[in-house]
Parts: C-alpha cells; sequence; structure tokens
C-alpha cells in the first residue's frame, strides 16, 4: 500500500467505505493534504459511532473503489480524529465543495460547524 494509490483512488471517487463499529457504511468524502475528510452528523450523512472513534484517535478501515468499475481499488488502516474546523478551513472547504445538493449551500460551513463533526482519516502506511 502507497499513499500515491490511496490519493489517486480518494481523488477520483466521491465515495468510499468506512468499517465502523456500528457495521460497514457508505460515505461522500474529500481528499485534502494527505488525508481523506468526511463529515458526519447535524442531518449530514450518518455515520454512527465514527465521532466516538475519533475523539479516541481510533483506527478505521476504508475502502476505495474503482470509478471505472467498482470493483474495491484498495483497502487500508487509517486513523480516525475529530477536527477542530475553526483550525482547519482548508479541509473544512474542500468538504463543501464536495458537498452535492445541500440542502443550505450559504449556510453550510456554519451549520457545520455548530451541528457537525468534521473526521479526518490519516493512511497509516
Amino acid at each position: 500500500m502507497t499513499l500515491p494509490v490511496i490519493e489517486e483512488g480518494a481523488k477520483k471517487s466521491g465515495v468510499l467505505w468506512l468499517g465502523l463499529p456500528s457495521g460497514v457504511r457508505l460515505a461522500w468524502h474529500a481528499w485534502h493534504d494527505g488525508a481523506i475528510y468526511v463529515v458526519t452528523g447535524g442531518g449530514e450523512q450518518s455515520l454512527p459511532g465514527l465521532a466516538d472513534l475519533a475523539a479516541g484517535h481510533g483506527g478505521i478501515e476504508v475502502v476505495l473503489r474503482s470509478k471505472d468499475n467498482g470493483a474495491e481499488l484498495i483497502r487500508f488502516p487509517a486513523v480516525a480524529e475529530v477536527v477542530d474546523q475553526a483550525a482547519a478551513p482548508g479541509a473544512v472547504a474542500a468538504l463543501a465543495k464536495e458537498r452535492l445538493n445541500a440542502r443550505d449551500a450559504a449556510g453550510l460551513t456554519a451549520r457545520w460547524a455548530e451541528e457537525s463533526t468534521v473526521v479526518r482519516l490519516a493512511p497509516r502506511t
């Protein structure tokens, strides 16, 4: 497993699978600064257990798929950590850019700051 393969896969596909305590979940994400970012809660995608896992800097399995044929491209362990959204405006902006069909696009990041959790998934290479 190499970081360039993970980066390429994450950039080419808008979704991935996360092995959460509640089961495997599909999630949309953004690649930014060497890691994958996801947002959960507050009306966004439901990723039960991710915020708790990330609060303790726990490990998680991530699966990226091929955009060409949908087959598994790479499976890798990552360290999950909750992101201070005010301290990571670039990551939040990258996520907002990837968010399709937001009900409140103009106030999206403000709503996330109040209601949602942004999680950074750093590949263990």
